[in-house]
């Protein structure tokens, strides 16, 4: 490889000039500090998405729980509701009614304990920032 004397002079020529410019120091930290606070807030931002996931899987297994010993409580041969019609969509709907019943009860019991968290969450976030005015 062929050096370029030239270019190797211009290089070493050159000396960067280095200030002590307070301006450029304080944008400096400034940015620095911006930064930090957005790592800071999407940390809290994850924490707060992993800690609803759990809170989310644990709403799940208690109204799986709940819907379970439902179903084992009630009699197997026995329809909960009946429209006694024998054709149709109302005779399916009597045959299956144990089924939907306990999917809308679980269905309904995981939105319920969902919205109730949900709102005792909010009401501590307007409580801090509450605080903090």
């Amino acid at each position: 490889m062929i050096k370029d004397k030239a270019l190797e002079d211009i290089f070493l020529a050159q000396k960067p000039h280095f200030s002590d410019n307070t301006d450029f120091m304080a944008s400096l930290t400034k940015r620095l500090d911006s930064v930090e606070y957005i790592k800071q807030h999407q940390e809290a931002t994850i924490r707060r998405y992993k800690m609803a996931m759990v809170l989310v899987f644990v709403v799940g297994i208690i109204s799986g729980a709940a819907t379970i010993a439902f179903v084992l409580s009630t009699p197997l041969d026995t329809p909960l509701f009946t429209f006694k019609v024998q054709t149709g969509f109302l005779l399916w709907l009597t045959k299956n009614s144990r089924w939907i019943t306990v999917t809308a009860l679980s269905m309904v019991m995981t939105v319920g304990i969902f919205s109730i968290i949900s709102n005792t969450l909010d009401i501590l976030k307007m409580r801090v920032k509450l605080a903090t005015i």
